[in-house]
């Protein structure tokens, strides 16, 4: 069942509010740690604290406002070597909960406690404080952050830009009950790199169903966030007004939504290119995110996610998306050749595909064309009215106004992997 409030009670520490905090918590996870070793992680942490809601309230208010706000010491029991013990694998415990929320590239040894902790990892009190904003991390200089770059050196790393200064968050809520998986893909044989980036990061396209209105608005590298909202002013670099825009085929259910925008969204390019939202108005906004699809462990594009009025959430991940179209375009091209060598019969048995699954479907992999990869680069956000399987609108070109975001740098790496993918192997003669 949906929990879209948490109080902590004695009451609500139920199945039903532990999966709604385990799932909040889940969504400010950096991502240096596989999925099912984060959930885990989040589970054991929340069961040990579900008698002491005052240090759970704690945790919940500082890993949700990313720190914003002064929070008590979360503590659980000190184990004889010091160690915790997650999903088989052994670390520090303030480690392991500082590189989840806060540095997924975190080394043991980069970190400090804060003078106000009363119970830190190097105070050796039966109690080990592991809320993350307890701590802060003297960096080495031989780990900087890494870029994502198409080329393919040896050892490359995979790096999440510092978290450190984040702007307040507030939980995601979503209508669908998300399913914990352990498909997580394994880290990218590449570093994504700093080429000439593009000079626009995103162009936001505006929508009342299925009409296009006005022209895209474009937002410069320059300007790592834009404001998308309902009121009059010229847009400029940094904010798009909806509410100027004209359209003769105007609706009456689109007039009516549209004064309902209000301060509508905040967009936040983060590092190379990931992306964060804040809903600024006073109702929802409905996002399709293949990113929060996986962090709800639901299949690509079989979402919509509900955003309430104040959350603040990431929305996109470049690295997972340049994975997803590496992996996309190589099963294409892998059964296309297996198409191609199967009607001069050089596939050796029923149902075989040279090497691809055979649940994928060889035809369904070989339909795989540029519009499914752009997909995994676009954002497409409802005002006000919600879409989907809970909704009687179908699709978004169903809603009244609605916005499609392209993120350029995602693009840019499109183009990057297509060219680089090699032609398809010509079949060999028949058998």
């Amino acid at each position: 069942p949906e929990c879209p409030s948490i109080t902590l009670t004695p009451f609500t520490m139920s199945l039903c509010a532990h999966s709604s905090i385990v799932q909040s918590l889940m969504c400010h996870r950096q991502g240096g740690e596989s999925e099912a070793f984060a959930r885990r992680a989040i589970e054991s942490l929340v069961r040990k604290l579900k008698e002491r809601k005052d240090e759970l309230h704690s945790l919940l208010a500082a890993v949700t406002t990313s720190g914003a706000h002064p929070s008590n010491c979360v503590t659980i029991q000190r184990t004889l070597d010091g160690r915790l013990q997650v999903a088989g694998r052994k670390g520090l415990p303030h480690v392991i909960y500082a590189r989840l929320w806060r540095w997924p590239d975190l080394h043991k040894n980069e970190l400090q406690h804060a003078t106000f902790c009363r119970f830190a990892f190097a105070l050796k009190r039966d109690g080990v404080c592991v809320n993350p904003y307890h701590y802060e991390r003297v960096v080495h200089p031989s780990h900087p952050n890494t870029p994502i770059t198409t080329h393919n050196p040896p050892n490359s790393t995979r790096h999440t830009p510092n978290s450190t200064h984040h702007t307040p968050t507030l939980p995601m809520t979503t209508h669908h009950t998300p399913n914990s998986t352990s498909g997580a893909l394994p880290p990218p044989s590449v570093r994504v790199s700093p080429p000439p980036g593009p000079e626009f990061w995103c162009s936001i396209a505006y929508f009342e169903l299925d009409v296009p209105v006005g022209e895209p608005f474009k937002v410069p590298s320059r300007c790592p966030a834009v404001v998308v909202d309902g009121y009059m002013d010229p847009a400029g670099g940094q904010r798009f007004c909806l509410g100027r825009l004209s359209n003769v085929r105007r609706t009456a259910a689109s007039e009516r939504a549209r004064l309902h925008i209000g301060k509508g969204v905040r967009l936040e390019r983060r590092g190379e290119g990931d992306v964060w939202l804040r809903c600024r108005g006073h109702h929802a906004v409905f996002v399709q995110s293949y990113y929060l699809d996986r962090e709800a462990g639901r299949a690509p594009g079989d979402a919509v996610h509900k955003i309430y009025p104040g959350a603040y959430i990431k929305v996109f991940d470049l690295r997972q998306c340049h994975r997803q179209l590496q992996q996309h375009a190589a099963t294409a091209r892998a059964a296309a050749a297996a198409q191609a060598a199967a009607v001069v019969g050089a596939i050796p048995g029923p149902g075989s595909v040279g090497g691809i699954a055979p649940a994928m479907g060889l035809a369904a992999a070989a339909a795989l064309g540029v519009d499914d990869l752009r997909r995994l680069c676009i954002l497409r956000l409802s005002f006000v009215k919600g879409w989907g399987p809970d909704y009687p609108r179908r699709s978004i070109t169903h809603t009244p106004c609605w916005v499609e975001v392209l993120l350029h740098r995602a693009l840019q790496l499109l183009d990057e992997v297509l060219h680089a993918m090699p032609p398809p192997p010509a079949a060999g003669p028949p058998r």
